[in-house]
C-alpha cells in the first residue's frame, strides 16, 4: 500500500477561490469588503513568514490587510491598548495578533483582550467555550482546516479512533473538541504521555504537530491509517515534518505533505473565520 498524498494546497485553492467568490459579492452587496488587522510583536522569522503569508492570501481574495508591527520589547499594556482600539473600529472586521509573543507578555491576556466578535483565530475564552459545549461559531484555524481537508477527502470522523500528538490550545484541544462533536474518539497525546507508540497505533487517524521531525516512524501507525502531519521544522536547507513521510506512506491509506499539507489550509481558515466575522458584523447593522 502507499497513501494518497492529501494535497492542502490545492484545497486551499479551491477553498480561497470560493471565498473570493463570496467577497465579490458581499461588496457588490454591502458597497464593503472585510478586512483584517494583523499585530505582529518582534521580529521572530518564522513569524514574519506566517504573516506574508497571511497578507498575500488576503490580496488574492480581495481582502483588505493591515498589519501593525511593534518591538520586541513592546509593553503589555500597549498591545491591549491597540487591540482594544481596533474592537471598537468598525472598519475592522477582524483581529489576529501572530503567535507566539515574546516572553514578557501574557498571551492569554492578550487573546482575551481581542472582541470575540473579530477574534479570526477562534482563541478568545468566548469562542473557546462555544467550542467546547458544541457551538462551534468561530473555530481555531488549524483544527478548523484539519476537518475540512478530511471532509474534502470524503472521510467521516464518526466513530473513529483519533490520536492527536499536541495538546495546545492551538491545535490539539479544540481539535479534539471539534471531534467529540462530530462523533469520533479522541486520544490527547503530549510530552509526559507514556507509551505515545501504543495509542498511535490504536488510532484510525494520527494528527501530530509538535515540530519534532520524524517523531512518527513506520512502526507506530497501523495499516491503511489516515495520517496528519501539522509539525514543521527546517533541516538544513529542507523543511521536514513530524512524520517519516517516505517510509510512513508505505503504510497509510492518506497522508499530508509537509509543506503543502495543513499550512496552506491553517491560511486559508483565517480567510473563512473572518468572512463569517464580516457577516455576523453586516447582520447587526442591518
Amino acid at each position: 500500500m502507499v497513501a494518497e498524498i492529501i494535497d492542502g494546497k490545492e484545497i486551499a485553492r479551491e477553498i480561497e477561490e470560493n471565498i473570493k467568490s463570496e467577497v465579490e459579492k458581499l461588496k457588490k452587496k454591502y458597497e464593503a469588503k472585510p478586512c483584517l488587522s494583523v499585530i505582529l510583536v518582534g521580529k521572530n522569522p518564522a513569524s514574519k513568514i506566517y504573516v506574508r503569508k497571511k497578507e498575500e492570501a488576503c490580496g488574492r481574495v480581495g481582502i483588505e490587510f493591515k498589519k501593525i508591527e511593534l518591538p520586541e520589547s513592546e509593553e503589555e499594556e500597549e498591545i491591549i491598548k491597540i487591540i482594544k482600539k481596533l474592537n471598537s473600529d468598525s472598519n475592522v472586521n477582524g483581529v489576529l495578533v501572530q503567535l507566539p509573543l515574546p516572553k514578557h507578555i501574557d498571551t492569554k491576556k492578550v487573546i482575551d483582550a481581542i472582541s470575540p466578535y473579530k477574534d479570526v483565530d477562534g482563541l478568545t475564552k468566548e469562542n473557546m467555550g462555544n467550542l467546547i459545549l458544541g457551538d462551534e461559531k468561530i473555530s481555531p484555524c488549524t483544527p478548523l482546516g484539519i476537518i475540512k481537508m478530511l471532509e474534502k477527502i470524503g472521510i467521516s470522523v464518526e466513530g473513529k479512533d483519533v490520536t492527536i500528538v499536541n495538546h495546545s490550545n492551538i491545535v490539539g484541544r479544540p481539535l479534539a473538541a471539534m471531534l467529540l462533536n462530530r462523533g469520533a474518539t479522541p486520544t490527547v497525546c503530549h510530552k509526559k504521555t507514556r507509551n505515545l507508540k501504543k495509542h498511535t497505533l490504536e488510532a484510525d487517524i494520527v494528527v501530530t504537530a509538535t515540530g519534532v521531525p520524524r517523531l512518527i516512524k513506520e512502526d507506530m501507525i497501523k495499516d491503511g491509517a489516515i495520517v496528519i502531519d501539522g509539525g514543521i521544522k527546517k533541516i538544513g536547507e529542507k523543511i521536514v515534518g513530524d512524520v517519516d513521510f517516505e517510509a510512513v506512506r508505505k503504510k497509510a491509506s492518506y497522508i499530508t505533505p509537509v509543506p503543502g499539507g495543513v499550512g496552506p489550509m491553517t491560511v486559508s481558515m483565517v480567510l473563512f473565520n473572518l468572512v463569517q466575522l464580516f457577516k455576523a458584523q453586516l447582520s447587526k447593522h442591518i
